[in-house]
């Protein structure tokens, strides 16, 4: 990885929004006293911070989580495959969270498959379940095949094909970017949710009124390079995605998931793009049939 990686755009506004933004991640964290910390990773990245939780015999199942998404936020719906398995949960640097705040410069998508690549085997000892949401699967699918993926669970992923956009889409969002508050941030994350999962105060709406004032927030990436695509077609691969997501609904996904993974895409009914969150039932039920 060349030494500019780590040269791309800082992610909090000043140093202290990131003291707010990451004390707000430690302090949620810290309510799961079944967490571990794993040591500090150093990467061509930057420093990766990751999470352990201790379960069942299955497969371990690592997660990485979407864009403005962490850790902090993905312990409540892992915390439920422990019964099964070994989580373990990681921060990607240049996203809100306690890994490292640049962002990789360039080629965002490959510097992120490297990074993978290099911090897996770091995480896990014996073969594990990829679990990748949104901008985690796009991670997934850039990293190469190896003897300690078992399988890939692709939620909401992008990296597939590119995300739709609306008129709605830009009514939602320029709001919250202009001026952060809880009710524009409910307006975006119910905009984002399965109707189950939309609610007056979006339980998610202070972390993004958070990360609105605070961090500087990214675009989901566009379609990975059809060979690095074609590295996972016929393997062990679950990609799935919500009835309502708006991002990556399944009449977008289903052909490029059969192309380019040789696979039928499991439509989760009822959820939005947020379905590590609004199913996760039905995502451990995925992690399940990956570890076969």
């Amino acid at each position: 990885m060349p030494e500019t990686a780590l040269h791309g755009a800082r992610v909090y506004r000043s140093e202290s929004a990131e003291r707010i933004v990451r004390g707000w991640c430690r302090d949620r964290l810290d309510e799961y006293p079944d967490l571990s910390s794993v040591a500090e990773i150093s990467t061509s990245l930057g420093p990766t911070r990751a999470f352990r939780m201790s379960g069942g015999s299955g497969a371990p199942v690592v997660v990485l989580s979407g864009t403005n998404f962490n850790s902090a936020l993905s312990a409540s719906p892992a915390s439920d495959m422990t019964e099964d398995r070994d989580v373990v949960l990681v921060d990607l640097p240049g996203q809100p969270g306690l890994s490292c705040g640049l962002r990789p410069k360039g080629s965002r998508a490959q510097a992120y498959g490297a990074w993978l690549d290099e911090v897996l085997p770091e995480l896990v000892d014996r073969p594990a379940i990829v679990l990748g949401h949104s901008l985690g699967g796009a991670v997934a699918l850039a990293s190469q095949p190896c003897d300690l993926v078992k399988g890939l669970v692709l939620v909401n992923p992008a990296g597939l094909t590119g995300v739709a956009t609306s008129p709605e889409l830009m009514r939602v969002t320029l709001p919250w970017m202009i001026n952060p508050r809880e009710d524009k941030s409910t307006r975006l994350l119910n905009f984002m949710s399965g109707p189950a999962f939309r609610h007056p105060v979006h339980p998610f709406a202070a972390w993004m009124t958070m990360v609105g004032r605070h961090c500087r927030t990214s675009l989901a990436p566009g379609p990975l390079v059809l060979e690095t695509l074609l590295r996972w077609q016929g393997g062990n691969v679950l990609a799935a995605t919500g009835s309502d997501d708006v991002f990556f609904p399944p009449s977008r996904l289903k052909a490029p998931v059969r192309r380019f993974l040789g696979s039928e895409l499991r439509v989760l009914e009822g959820a939005g793009h947020l379905s590590l969150y609004e199913s996760a039932e039905k995502v451990r039920a995925l992690v399940t049939e990956a570890d076969g």
